[in-house]
């Protein structure tokens, strides 16, 4: 019997939606409790499958359940309560909107009575208006609903639909006596599904697409981080199988397709592209596909890309353009799926994939009981890094030295580039670990980590055993490669962070170690990788001006 057919005929609006976190990919319920909330979490959490994953506070909660879904999970939620606890989690709802990921900001409101007579509450701005902040959420999810008793379960619907569709946040508030109302449970034994392509614009772009890859001799596809996004990445990787065709992800998709693919240009990134050969082939192609990509200042090198946008095939989320003609309710994964139908009728030249550079790669030739630098730090990372993980890197320099590592096979590279919102992942490695098999390891600088380091709690008191490497640079060394190195605002209080998991759960076993050499690393990663029912944290000591080779070319070019 399944979960659906064990249905009674009557649920709470709590049990509804709790019923459809489940179907959605979404079982794991981030957040905090909150008065206004309690009721809600009381009936969400007497469905079977529903877990509670108690936060530090309610921007790591966004941020976790950000990670959550970009796993590939499906929808993410998270419970917070009215006003204080949402206005907490706003800035993690708008990255997740930036970077269109698919999460449920759930927030428990006061009474509808309290609502509609204008009471003068705590947590509200005392005005007797109660949407203030629904209208600021307005601004970061593409559908919203505060719900009433009489349409709660079509509201519901409606907006995890939109989820679905655009791959962005969205928004619900469940005042307290709607969280309990009775509601029928049979629209719940009929699934959720997204929106289709429209089957006649399909057929139109089929057409459009095979005119203008007529005569092609090969296809060069740069592919961004919504093909992830979209679940497309085994259609991409269909495509990338084709002899003629080469394909280059952008910062925010790399490894997406295997680096070790035989299809594979590596990252790139316009002018800050890591390798010159990389840049020269998508630059320089006849005709450039542009699948789930996202053309922003960081992504493009600050708008360097040379290729013909104009002339481009570009392939969105739920539109499809051939040069001036756009073809609108065209789904991303239907797109590619008709790339590589018309992939599959082409007379192709074998394409020859230009050699990448990976500078990790090269030995260095620097003492190995010298103090740590980056270039020591990023070359044994790479010789470390295990097959069938999940690398995090923090925006800044841990992100700079990660984009210059050749991921090995199985491993992702989880990253926010477009928001770039510092602290974001370690919350994140919370929830990559609970979303995954797969063990996470994460890079994050001192800077990042103050933001955010409570929520290394949670990860240890759960039992999860990510790898992080702290790398201690004494500031925000991002920031100094920018502009004003030597100002006082570039730096951060010292932590004592190998003492911080026992303060954080004491009793709870950590490996710790603190390296100031290459020799140190490398005897705490092998350490790491043989402690695999611990968490383990390795506080890399490095000088605060030293900076990997593409945040330097980035300073470079920020800084003119």
């Amino acid at each position: 019997m399944t979960q659906k057919d064990a249905l009674p005929d009557v649920v709470s609006v709590g049990q509804y939606l709790a019923y459809r976190l489940i179907e959605v990919g979404g079982p794991h319920v981030f957040g905090l409790p909150g008065d206004f909330n309690l009721t809600l979490l009381d009936e969400m959490l007497t469905v079977p499958g529903i877990e509670w994953v108690g936060n530090t506070n309610e921007l790591n909660a966004s941020y976790a359940a950000d990670a959550y879904a970009r796993t590939g999970r499906g929808i993410a939620s998270l419970v917070t309560t009215y006003g204080v606890g949402e206005l907490s989690a706003i800035n993690g709802i708008a990255g997740a909107y930036a970077e269109d990921v698919p999460v449920l900001q759930i927030t428990g409101m006061p009474t509808t009575t309290a609502r509609t007579n204008g009471a003068l509450s705590h947590h509200t701005l005392v005005d007797g208006d109660y949407d203030h902040f629904f209208r600021a959420y307005k601004e970061v999810t593409v559908a919203g609903a505060i719900l009433r008793a009489a349409d709660a379960s079509r509201e519901i619907d409606r907006v995890l639909r939109a989820a679905l569709d655009e791959s962005k946040p969205v928004y619900l508030g469940i005042p307290m006596d709607v969280a309990a109302a009775p509601v029928s449970a049979a629209p719940l034994r009929h699934a959720l599904r997204a929106t289709p392509s429209d089957a006649v614009a399909l057929t139109d772009f089929r057409g459009a697409l095979a005119e203008v890859l007529a005569g092609q001799t090969q296809v060069t596809i740069l592919a961004g981080p919504r093909v992830h996004r979209r679940k497309a990445e085994g259609i991409l990787e269909a495509v990338a199988a084709h002899p003629g065709v080469r394909v280059a992800t952008q910062a925010s998709a790399k490894s997406m397709l295997p680096e070790t693919h035989a299809a594979s240009l590596g990252v790139y990134m316009g002018q800050m592209t890591p390798s010159g050969a990389t840049r020269a082939a998508v630059d320089e192609a006849p005709l450039v596909i542009l699948a789930g990509t996202v053309l922003s200042d960081v992504l493009t090198g600050f708008y360097s890309q040379a290729f013909d946008l104009a002339g481009a095939v570009e392939l969105g989320i739920s539109t499809a353009r051939v040069g001036a003609v756009t073809f609108h309710d065209v789904r991303l994964e239907d797109s590619l799926r008709v790339l590589d139908e018309v992939v599959t009728g082409l007379v192709l030249t074998p394409a020859e994939t230009p050699e990448q550079v990976w500078p990790w790669r090269a030995e260095s030739d620097e003492p190995g009981d010298a103090p740590l630098t980056q270039k020591q730090l990023w070359t044994e990372v790479q010789q470390w890094l295990p097959a069938d993980h999940i690398a995090i890197a923090d925006a800044g320099t841990a992100l700079y030295g990660a984009l210059e590592l050749q991921m090995p096979e199985g491993t992702d590279l989880l990253a926010q580039p477009i928001w770039s919102s510092i602290g974001y992942t370690l919350p994140a490695t919370l929830g990559t670990s609970l979303a995954s098999t797969r063990r996470s390891v994460l890079f994050i600088g001192d800077g990042a980590a103050q933001l955010t380091a409570q929520e290394l709690a949670t990860i240890l008191h759960r039992g999860l055993h990510p790898i992080i490497v702290l790398i201690n640079n004494a500031g925000f060394t991002i920031e100094r490669v920018i502009q004003s190195p030597r100002a006082v605002y570039q730096g951060v209080t010292p932590w004592d962070w190998t003492a911080l998991p026992a303060a954080l759960a004491p009793g709870i076993p950590v490996v710790t170690s603190q390296v100031r050499t290459r020799d140190d690393l490398h005897r705490a990663l092998v350490e790491a990788s043989a402690a695999t029912d611990r968490a383990v944290l390795i506080e890399a000591h490095l000088a605060a001006d030293d900076a990997p080779n593409l945040l330097a070319r980035l300073g470079s070019i920020v800084g003119g």
